[in-house]
Order: structure tokens, then sequence, then C-alpha cells
């Protein structure tokens, strides 16, 4: 039987992966290298690398906008920290970011691509990606379609995923995972690398929305995959945790990862991203050293 690109790329791989093995490398990490990164200067860094989140069923224009105008504000009330990286809506609100953001450098993201299950036809999810882009998204999230990886169909998954980086064009595009509902990390590893070579400008865990999201042990896996595809081919790829970032200590063991698996070069808002809102205020009141609810 034809083997297929995809295949072929797998192949130069090796994504045997013994689970148990891998969490005792992460433990080791988590144990030996995190406490020597719960440091100021991280937890400034950390507030430059969110993406400010709102994906509510009951989000609205006017609650999106007012979201927006809560970063407008920060910029002038905290000059001397960095502001977020991304504020992240549904594409029906592009549109509404755009005209209220005021704070250069700050990127418009949307979630896109029938998130998140990502279940539906290819040219529903071309038609709201280019839209999310035409009304004001400068990036693009979308989630693997998982049925098909997992049903072995990884050239109809890559397809989905090219055909929609395709549509971003130079517009950075995040493919989503959902490691949460992959079997076992050799799975994770697979899925990275094979959305890698479909042409993810960065893999990230969750959606947020399935039981169980980012954890370091699929965190370490997706950063082996980064490093050895550069490795391989050259090519730098970001990294997102997303869902269930919900202390300080959460994010400094995803920067402590990526620090110890990737390295300094990843080390920047660019190419490290997290996902969430509410570590926004609680990096807030450790800087402060108070309890702050700006967000």
């Amino acid at each position: 039987m034809e083997t297929s690109k995809y295949e072929e790329a797998l192949r130069k791989y090796d994504c045997a992966i013994n689970d148990e093995d891998l969490k005792a490398s992460v433990q080791k990490i988590i144990k030996e290298k995190v406490p020597e990164n719960c440091t100021d200067e991280v937890k400034r860094f950390l507030m430059g690398s969110i993406e400010l989140t709102t994906l509510k069923t009951t989000d609205s224009e006017k609650s999106v906008m007012a979201f927006t105008e809560r970063v407008n504000e920060f910029d002038g009330k905290y000059p001397d920290l960095p502001h977020v990286a991304t504020i992240c809506v549904y594409p029906c609100f592009a549109s509404a970011v755009k005209e209220t953001l005021c704070v250069e450098g700050v990127n418009i993201a949307c979630v896109s691509g029938s998130f998140p299950s990502s279940q539906s036809v290819i040219e529903v999810k071309v038609a709201e990606t280019a839209l999310a882009l035409r009304d004001g998204a400068n990036e693009i999230d979308i989630v693997m379609p998982v049925g098909k990886f997992l049903c072995g169909d990884y050239e109809g998954m890559c397809d989905d995923i090219s055909e929609l980086k395709q549509t971003c064009g130079d517009c950075a595009m995040k493919v989503i995972l959902e490691t949460g509902d992959l079997p076992d990390y050799s799975s994770v590893k697979k899925a990275s690398i094979l959305s890698m070579y479909a042409g993810a400008d960065y893999i990230k865990t969750s959606t947020g929305k399935e039981k169980i999201s980012a954890t370091p042990e699929a965190a370490y896996v997706m950063c082996q995959a980064i490093k050895e595809y550069y490795d391989e081919t050259g090519i730098q790829i970001g990294f997102k945790p997303a869902g269930g970032i919900n202390t300080v200590m959460d994010a400094i063991t995803y920067y402590t990862i990526v620090k110890e698996v990737l390295g300094e070069k990843w080390l920047t808002n660019k190419w490290f991203r997290l996902g969430t809102s509410r570590l926004a205020n609680l990096l807030l009141s450790e800087i402060e050293g108070e309890e702050i609810k700006f967000f």
C-alpha cells in the first residue's frame, strides 16, 4: 500500500514513548528546576505571554469591547509591565476587538474552523477562518480533526490543516491537539509532528472545553516534538499550553519545561504563549504584592 507524505514524515521520528518513564522525567524537572524559576523576572515575562481569552456562550459585542478596553487601560496603569500578547475571541467578535484595541503590539486571535470540535466540512472551516481574518484577526487557532487522527486518517487530518493554513497565509495559525482526548503520549507526539508538517505555526495543547486540558506531560512531549522538528527542518514552531492553567505555579511549570527542552530561543512572547484569562490577575497580584482583580 502506498504511504502518504505524512506517514513518511512520521518515520523520521521516534514516537515510541513509555508513559511511566515520561511521567518520571517530567516530575524530575518539576522538582529540580521549577523552584529556580519562581522569580519576579519570570512572572513579568509570563505576563507578556498571556493570550487573554474570552470564549463564553454569554459573550456579546458589548462584553468583548469592555474586555478589550481593560487591555487598553492596563497599558496606562501599569506602564512598567508588559501588556498581554494577544486577545483571543470567537470570530464574530474580531471586528469588535479591532475597533476597540488601542495598544500596539497586542495581536487579535480568533478560534476558528468549527471550534472546539472541528466537526464540519472544510468549506465551512475555510469560510469562517477567512471572515475572521477579514474582520481583524491576525492569528487563528484551529482544532485538529481529532476523529480523523484517532482512526488513522492522517492524510485527511493533515489536508484540513494544510488548507486552513493556505487560508491564513502569513498570519500565524495555531493547531490545537486536544491532548486530553488522545490515548497516550505516543499519540501526542504523532499529532504534534503531523500538525507541524501540515502547516502549524504553533501547536497548542487544548481548547479548555474537554474534561482534561493542558498537562505538564503533554507539554513535555510537544516541546520534544518541536525540538526534533526544528533539528530536522530548521523551522521554528511556537508552543501554547491552554486550558486548566489555574495558578502562577502552573504557568512557571510550563515555562520551565520550555526552558529545559527547547531553550532560551523559545522564551519570547512570540514563541511561547499561555492561553488563559484567570492567570493575568494572579500574576499581577504576585508582582504587585497585593490582591488585584484588574481583568
